[in-house]
């Protein structure tokens, strides 16, 4: 099959976003786990697991595609030391996710990539309500702190 050179760069740009993303919510889940925040660790696990089927799901679409997936080098992992950090640096992840798809999925209608579009829609309404849900987190813990 010929893929269409644009596409594969938005589909390797949205791995490498995937993957820095599983390793940031998996990083987190083991500094809450040493905070003794058992509760955020699973959440944050649940969090990486989703982004990882995120991933899996792109490099499909590459295979489909005729192309052996690559991702490009991974960011660090935005921590923090607090838990408010934390949701800060994951509520900023996730905003760059949205960018991307929302940019990704104006591409694939640009060339007609009616697979491609139901995929890059598909990601972008998860990574609206992640980012929904981090918004939901960051007011819990902030008012929590405030109270």
């Amino acid at each position: 099959m010929n893929a269409d050179p644009r596409t594969l760069g938005w589909l390797g740009r949205a791995l490498t976003h995937e993957l820095g993303a599983v390793q940031q919510y998996l990083a987190q889940a083991v500094l809450a786990d040493l905070w003794g925040e058992q509760a955020l660790a699973q959440q944050l696990r649940r969090e990486a697991d989703e982004e990882l089927q995120h991933a899996q799901r792109l490099m499909e679409r590459l295979l489909l595609l005729g192309v052996a997936p690559a991702a490009g080098p991974l960011a660090p992992a935005r921590l923090g030391r607090q838990v408010d950090e934390l949701l800060r640096a994951n509520r900023q992840l996730e905003l760059e996710a949205v960018r991307l798809y929302q940019e990704a999925l104006m591409h694939a209608r640009r060339v007609r990539d009616v697979d491609g579009e139901a995929l890059m829609q598909a990601l972008l309404q998860d990574e609206i309500a992640h980012l929904a849900a981090v918004e939901t987190l960051l007011v819990n813990v902030n008012g929590a702190h405030q109270s």
